[in-house]
């Protein structure tokens, strides 16, 4: 900011101090995710690879995105480049997180649309190369306001000194990025209409398993066992989705106002309680793996007493198939 700005008031201060909790809560829950994972093999098939890409793009919000749009707030000035490439990263990181949703999607139905052929196709290769696509084409796509779709023609007509292109500028999102980028290729195309498809698997996906639960009334044991399982991850999983969506949505509906009505002034109080919510999203999810996912709880409380509670004693504190050394041994279809 400059000398001669204005202190930030107390709404500004409740936000920075938000958006750091926020940021502290993702790095520290993400990153319990990932650990979890590598930890134990049975949660190393491909929706879990999906989850620890969903986990990565979150600590990347918590290391990264709230920085950034702390700086925003802050009136940071900066080159017209520099701020650009910071909301890009912004986007970015959003169609990260919901190509990972849609993909954990897509594995759901066809797991249990085809489970024999799923087994024989879905391996280690397949699973790394949907995170390769979950990251190579947000990339691509979040980054084109740096090629061009931005607002910086627009900028050299404004006769303002914090409105250049040329020189340093007050870094704002609307100021640098061009709110038909935003709006129509963004939220209508990268994340209204990814989730109104997840939306229809998730629905084919409870519509599959209860037909089959239904149907397995005489059939065997193992067969209903699976689906049961698969009715319990998937309620998990759209849990995920779903908070995804209300984290999410208010966001883009205030820049859709914004953009679709100039005149209309959007509280502050509101736009930062809209930021606050996408941000959240990012130190939710892991809260919804401990809970709902018994595989990862399991895990969870694993790492918790043996490296913070009691590390020379877990193995006599816990049963025989709750040790760290069993983690590799538990079947891969528990949930």
């Amino acid at each position: 900011m400059d000398p001669g700005d204005a202190a930030l008031d107390p709404l500004d201060l409740a936000y920075l101090a938000a958006e750091a909790c926020i940021a502290l809560a993702s790095l520290l829950g993400n990153a319990l995710v990932v650990w979890a994972v590598k930890l134990n093999q049975a949660l190393r098939d491909t929706t879990f690879y999906l989850i620890v890409s969903l986990a990565v793009a979150d600590i990347a919000v918590g290391a990264v995105a709230i920085p950034v749009a702390m700086l925003i707030s802050l009136g940071v000035r900066m080159p017209f480049h520099a701020c650009l490439l910071g909301c890009c990263l912004l986007c970015v990181l959003t169609q990260c997180s919901i190509l990972s949703l849609l993909a954990i999607a897509v594995d759901r139905y066809l797991r249990v649309r085809t489970p024999v052929r799923y087994r024989s196709m879905m391996d280690t290769r397949c699973a790394c190369l949907a995170v390769a696509v979950c990251w190579v084409l947000p990339t691509i796509l979040g980054l084109l306001p740096m090629l061009g779709w931005n607002n910086r023609a627009n900028l050299k007509d404004l006769d303002q000194p914090n409105g250049t292109a040329s020189g340093s500028m007050v870094c704002s999102f609307p100021l640098v990025m061009s709110m038909e980028y935003v709006i129509y290729f963004n939220f209508f195309g990268l994340i209204f209409s990814p989730l109104v498809l997840m939306t229809g698997l998730y629905i084919l996906v409870f519509t599959t398993i209860r037909r089959q639960l239904s149907h397995s009334q005489v059939a065997c044991k193992a067969n209903r066992k699976y689906y049961q399982k698969e009715m319990k991850l998937a309620s998990s999983l759209a849990l995920v989705l779903l908070l995804f969506a209300i984290c999410w949505i208010p966001l883009p509906i205030i820049n859709s106002v914004s953009f679709f009505c100039p005149h209309c002034q959007v509280p502050k109080a509101v736009l930062y309680l809209g930021i606050l919510m996408s941000h959240a999203n990012s130190a939710v999810n892991p809260i919804v793996y401990t809970f709902k996912i018994r595989k990862f709880r399991l895990t969870v409380l694993k790492i918790w007493r043996h490296y913070f509670v009691r590390r020379n004693s877990l193995d006599s504190s816990l049963p025989q198939s709750c040790t760290l050394h069993s983690l590799g041994a538990e079947k891969s279809d528990s949930v």
